[in-house]
């Protein structure tokens, strides 16, 4: 998140500067210099950016090897146990509300002939985009079933990743922060894949040597309903 965040931010910046300089004392659009050369200067800078803000977000100790035994619980024969737990951001919502309502202004503004074509799109492109990409860090939801665990993004429930029973290895609790995984969102970091919505309890996976945290509520049941269910599942 934050690399896309970095990078769309001063390409953002950068392909509006190149737009009022190339309409600076200019009577219409129509007559605008090129602006090929500011465009590409963008890119290069905007790619730095991003790879900035992909070395600081990957960085500390790298987790260890063997997580902690988590909590378990005893599931009756016979019966069949399901955990859910949603949470969302209201900055976030509100964010990507405002993004899109930016998107949507520079088109109104193309079909009324107060902008032209290219400045409306390189105005609408970049909002639309964080738009749609921070819907989707916004809410999560978390669901751990027979199947394993899903755990869904944005409104609509996609993208979607999904873990087999089989497949982890073991389920914990923890407290994490944003300033622990480096901010709010998607985040990679020495801790592993963190989905960040809120601080507090998070729920930990940990499969194939790998962890992934999602902060959710009531995360202390949905390990251990994990933890029983991998118990039972041939490895």
């Amino acid at each position: 998140m934050s690399v896309t965040l970095a990078t769309g931010g001063v390409f953002l910046v950068g392909g509006q500067a190149s737009v009022v300089r190339a309409n600076l004392d200019r009577s219409d659009w129509r007559e605008a210099g090129s602006v090929t050369g500011w465009v590409a200067a963008t890119v290069v800078v905007a790619a730095t950016a991003g790879a900035v803000a992909w070395l600081a977000t990957h960085h500390g100790p790298a987790a260890p090897d063997q997580a902690a035994d988590g909590p378990s619980m005893d599931i009756p024969e016979g019966q069949r146990l399901v955990w859910l737990s949603r949470t969302s951001n209201p900055w976030l919502q509100t964010t990507s509300a405002i993004t899109g309502l930016v998107a949507l202004a520079a088109v109104v503004a193309a079909v009324g002939g107060l902008a032209g074509p290219l400045p409306a799109l390189i105005l609408m492109a970049p909002f639309a985009l964080a738009s749609v990409l921070v819907l989707g860090c916004a809410s999560v939801q978390a669901r751990v079933s027979e199947e394993g665990l899903k755990v869904s993004f944005g409104p609509l429930g996609w993208p979607a990743r999904r873990w087999a029973v089989q497949d982890i290895e073991s389920a914990r609790v923890e407290q994490r922060t944003p300033a622990q995984v480096g901010g709010w969102g998607y985040r990679l970091s020495g801790l592993g894949t963190t989905v960040m919505l809120r601080r507090g309890e998070c729920l930990v996976i940990r499969a194939k040597s790998k962890d992934f945290a999602v902060s959710v509520d009531d995360a202390e049941r949905g390990a251990a309903l994990l933890n029983s269910l991998g118990a039972k599942s041939p490895r």
